[in-house]
């Protein structure tokens, strides 16, 4: 149980942090799509409970947060979980760069998916689409630039919790 607190608080945190940049980048027309940070660390460091209850409250928490159909985020957020979890013992999921690559395949997979599914909303969608490779162009770039920072605050916090220490987290299983 507090593993998933501990992940939890700081999913919660990073949610805040990207509501408020995006808030903030609203007047240019940029809007940074990062799911991939909410469940990478999860998916890959933590065991399967623990880890896909914080990713699908954080996706709980993005969903009441977004003018989608309640639960969009919750199913992306829980197929990617399922799919990285399952991928885990195949990467190398102790190095900082192996996690920032993964999550930048996440992200771009679950940005397109969602694009796709709410593009037939659109009135027009072919003129959303530059809008959208803006969007998808500066969402990765935050995301190499924060992920390194996030996944180490992540292990930190479940270090300082007592839940975790760097031998123990890689050797979860």
């Amino acid at each position: 149980m507090r593993r998933f607190l501990v992940t939890f608080a700081t999913l919660l945190l990073l949610w805040t942090v990207v509501s408020q940049l995006n808030h903030a980048l609203a007047p240019a027309h940029v809007y940074l799509f990062v799911p991939a940070l909410f469940l990478t660390y999860a998916a890959l460091a933590l065991p399967l409970r623990a880890g896909l209850a914080a990713t699908l409250s954080a996706a709980l928490l993005c969903d009441s947060a977004t003018p989608v159909i309640f639960g969009t985020h919750a199913l992306l957020f829980a197929v990617a979980h399922i799919f990285l979890f399952n991928l885990r013992d195949r990467v190398p999921r102790d190095e900082t760069s192996a996690r920032v690559v993964i999550a930048l395949l996440a992200n771009l997979a679950l940005f397109l998916v969602f694009s796709f599914v709410q593009i037939s909303r659109l009135p027009a969608p072919a003129e959303a689409w530059p809008r959208i490779i803006c969007d998808l162009l500066c969402s990765q770039i935050f995301l190499a630039v924060i992920a390194p920072w996030f996944f180490a605050l992540q292990a930190r916090a479940l270090e300082l919790a007592f839940v975790a220490s760097p031998a123990f987290d890689r050797h979860l299983g």
